[in-house]
């Protein structure tokens, strides 16, 4: 079986990687490494790992790209009020997000590259742009001005902006008003900031450009899938597309994948503007797997309004699940419920995340299960625990979450 998701940018359901390979290219963008990680980050990363789980249970080998972008105005601004410097921030804080992710249960990337480290290749994608003839300089920048294509090519920039943009106070790269399709390739830079030599003088490359050159060199363009959370539509992946479209001539990837934000006080969860709960703090206060079935708990493309109540009755649930499949896993003569039942759920919860990642129908599914085996008399019929166990750990290595 393969996996099947509603591309974001044309709203079609699409088979992920192509029919005749067993590998998939996955590429997700990762984080600005300038503070901490919050949970808003941690329910992105959290369905793309259980994406990377289901096609793995598959059989195929799946390659996973996790970039970190240690170049950014946000990184120099902060690092600037700390008294340090850029790099020795931006190395400390993607310690400490790397150390969070696993902490929270998700898998680890195949590959995790520095912009940094990929500085030549973007020169060499920003004169390729150059050479389209639609890169302009504008006072100390230089600016790809994205041409007009077909309907459906590209997430629109005109009336229905609003429907899939973010807009985000104090972020480098906010929305502009009147739908504007330029993007920075260079800016001039100089010392203490971070900065290379390049035809167009000392400076940095555009965050857009940074994504395409890693995902070319480390998993191939077009990716199988890729996306992010719901605020990188635009700008950023609608220039990554574009950045495609211009020297491949074709999207950046047939099946982009984007989450709904976290909400804090009705806004959108933001490093810029502090209204965040760190991954490490609902970690300590709720463990991991309590964390992951909260956050798994609704639709991945939905808004998600973060309830420190909600949360705590997460943990409870998972809890009583949990106690509730020990005891049944405890052979007994009169059992009612077997493995047979079990192999029913494991089957059920596989096709249930083949099918557009419906996580929120995979945990009723479990809670349908509990109540089933709470009602029974008995545990587990004798010499049927091994294959009950084995079939709960089919599901446990889907969703990163231990249910006995």
């Amino acid at each position: 079986m393969r996996l099947r998701l509603v591309d974001s940018l044309s709203g079609r359901r699409r088979l992920v990687g192509p029919p005749a390979s067993r590998t998939v290219g996955l590429y997700v963008c990762g984080p600005t490494v300038y503070d901490a990680a919050h949970v808003g980050h941690a329910r992105t990363y959290l369905f793309f790992d259980v994406a990377r789980r289901a096609l793995e249970a598959e059989g195929y080998r799946v390659r996973h790209v996790m970039n970190v972008t240690d170049l950014e105005d946000k990184i120099d601004v902060r690092a600037a009020s700390l008294g340090v410097t850029s790099k020795a921030l931006a190395r400390a804080e993607e310690r400490a997000f790397f150390r969070d992710l696993a902490a929270f249960g998700n898998l680890p990337p195949t590959f995790r590259p520095r912009a940094s480290e990929f500085v030549p290749e973007i020169i060499r994608v920003a004169r390729a742009l150059e050479r389209t003839g639609h890169v302009h300089r504008v006072g100390t920048e230089w600016r790809y001005e994205a041409p007009e294509h077909r309907p459906g090519e590209n997430f629109s920039t005109t009336a229905d902006l609003a429907r899939h943009a973010v807009e985000e106070p104090g972020h480098p790269f906010g929305v502009p008003s009147d739908g504007e399709r330029s993007f920075v390739v260079w800016k001039l830079l100089s010392s203490p900031l971070p900065s290379w030599p390049s035809p167009w003088g000392r400076g940095a490359p555009g965050w857009h450009l940074q994504c395409f050159a890693m995902a070319s060199r480390l998993v191939g363009v077009p990716v199988d899938l890729h996306g992010g959370g719901r605020d990188l539509v635009f700008p950023h992946h609608f220039a990554e597309n574009e950045i495609t479209l211009a020297l491949r001539g074709t999207p950046f990837t047939p099946v982009f994948l984007h989450t709904g934000l976290v909400l804090q006080g009705g806004s959108k969860m933001s490093k810029s503007i502090g209204n965040l709960v760190p991954l490490r703090s609902a970690l300590a206060t709720l463990g991991p797997a309590a964390l992951r079935w909260y956050l798994l708990g609704r639709p991945h493309q939905d808004r998600f309004a973060w309830d420190p109540a909600a949360s705590e009755a997460a943990r409870a649930e998972l809890d009583l699940l949990r106690s509730t499949v020990r005891a049944w896993l405890r052979p007994t003569r009169g059992g009612r419920i077997g493995a047979a039942r079990a192999a029913c759920l494991a089957h059920a919860v596989r096709s249930t995340l083949l099918d557009g990642l419906a996580t929120e129908k995979v945990l009723a599914q479990l809670r349908a299960f509990a109540g089933e085996i709470a009602a029974s008399t008995g545990g587990v019929p004798r010499g049927e625990r091994p294959a009950a166990r084995a079939a709960l750990r089919e599901v446990e290595r889907r969703l990163g979450i231990a249910l006995a």
